[in-house]
């Protein structure tokens, strides 16, 4: 046990060039590996080393910054150099660097922000875990969005990597402090808050001022590798969210042997906002992805699932489940799993923890008045059925499908009757 528990404090050595090229046809990006001096973990003596390791404790990693090119392609520019996020941190941007980081931490960091350009215009915070969100929410102060975001999912949240649009203050620090995380990354800390939050040795605390202006880079492409086992690659362009106003989404209609069909209630300003929001959180989920927002706040999150109905009722699933969760260590302090084991053991009162069960069923998991959002189009109205039911009154998603009219149906027939916009892009990420 000693020994796999010293694997994961190994900080491996890796093999990868300090230097990469990579040419285009005519065109040359030059990257440089990333490294930084960061004092041992055991004798506190300044070492130079990139990544910790990869995804995993015997893959060794690297992360690299583009330093030179400017690659055109078709009408198409990319990301230029010197616009570095996570691959440009210094030692200067690495507060503490806690356990020594690796890829993973890195890379939740950056999907993290992927989400947060979208939701540069008030407060904001996202939580993120193996690479998608545990909770995401606005809130009139970073130390209000912190906590709604955590609220969404504890549980997932226990490790994460939180990101956060604006300066950590103290209130928002003492709130982080008391919850174990991985990684916590603002563009500034006011005065004393890196004290608080360093009193967790292991906390890695990263300094991004550019999250500032992260909004310049919701609309900038840059190239996606996916490298196959043959040792093979295959190359895309990043995507872009067209959706940025209300005026951005389309009619939900469509044409159906000759019949028009079309939505019946239009969208409240509220529910309109709540479209944008989840359609902004969507981008940085992996597909299969349907999730619930409301007000501002995901409430139920299901990710990389093979079908869409399945994926919805997951959503629903943890809804529940983390609505319970909250009543209970809002109440009492503690998970509600660990109640429920001290309840077995005798120690609690089980019919404290039905009560609990029956307000979650009540509330139905928060989802009343929630919308609903898919990364995708709806192929049979069965997937926005199982969100119907639960009391959605919103639904954003792509349209095109062949039966886009038995989706309208459902929501026209729906009471009270709910109401739908197309978002005339589909968000899967791989």
């Amino acid at each position: 046990m000693s020994d796999l528990k010293k694997m994961y404090k190994t900080i491996m050595d890796d093999n990868f060039p300090d230097e990469m090229t990579i040419r285009f046809g005519d065109q040359t990006l030059v990257y440089k590996k990333r490294a930084w001096k960061i004092p041992d973990e055991k004798t506190g003596e300044l070492i130079e080393k990139g990544l910790r390791y990869g995804e995993n404790p015997d893959q060794q990693a690297a992360i690299y910054e583009l330093v030179n090119g400017n690659l055109m392609l078709g009408d198409c520019r990319f990301i230029d150099a010197g616009s570095g996020l996570v691959s440009s941190i210094n030692e200067q941007d690495m507060i503490q660097a806690g356990k020594h980081p690796g890829k993973t931490n890195l890379t939740d960091l950056d999907n993290a922000l992927n989400i947060l350009k979208f939701l540069s215009d008030k407060p904001a915070a996202t939580i993120m875990k193996h690479n998608n969100p545990c909770g995401t929410a606005y809130g009139k102060t970073v130390a209000e969005a912190y906590d709604r975001a955590n609220m969404c999912d504890r549980i997932a949240a226990f490790g994460g990597c939180l990101v956060v649009n604006k300066a950590m203050d103290k209130a928002a620090a003492e709130m982080v402090s008391a919850n174990y995380l991985e990684v916590v990354a603002a563009p500034d800390f006011e005065e004393g808050v890196v004290e608080i939050l360093a009193k967790r040795k292991n906390l890695r605390i990263v300094r991004i001022q550019k999250i500032y202006n992260l909004e310049k880079y919701r609309s900038t492409r840059f190239v996606e590798f996916k490298s196959l086992i043959d040792g093979g690659l295959i190359v895309q362009q990043s995507p872009v969210n067209r959706i940025r106003t209300k005026e951005d989404f389309l009619p939900a209609k469509t044409t159906f042997k000759g019949k028009e069909y079309s939505i019946e209630r239009q969208p409240t300003v509220q529910e309109y906002d709540d479209m944008i929001f989840g359609w902004n959180v969507e981008q940085g989920i992996t597909s299969n992805s349907v999730i619930y927002v409301k007000d501002g706040c995901t409430v139920g999150i299901g990710t990389g699932e093979q079908d869409r109905v399945g994926v919805a009722e997951i959503a629903i699933f943890k809804a529940y489940t983390k609505y319970a969760d909250a009543l209970c260590f809002r109440k009492y302090g503690i998970p509600y799993k660990t109640f429920e084991l001290e309840a077995a053991a005798g120690k609690r009162d089980i019919s404290v923890l039905r009560e609990i069960d029956d307000e979650a069923k009540k509330q139905k998991g928060g989802l009343i008045g929630s919308t609903m959002v898919s990364d995708a189009f709806f192929p049979f109205r069965r997937g926005v059925d199982v969100g119907i039911k639960e009391g959605i009154t919103a639904i954003v998603q792509p349209g095109g499908s062949e039966r886009d009219f038995e989706v309208i149906e459902a929501c026209n027939q729906a009471t009270p009757k709910v109401t739908m916009a197309f978002t005339g892009q589909r968000a899967f990420k791989h």
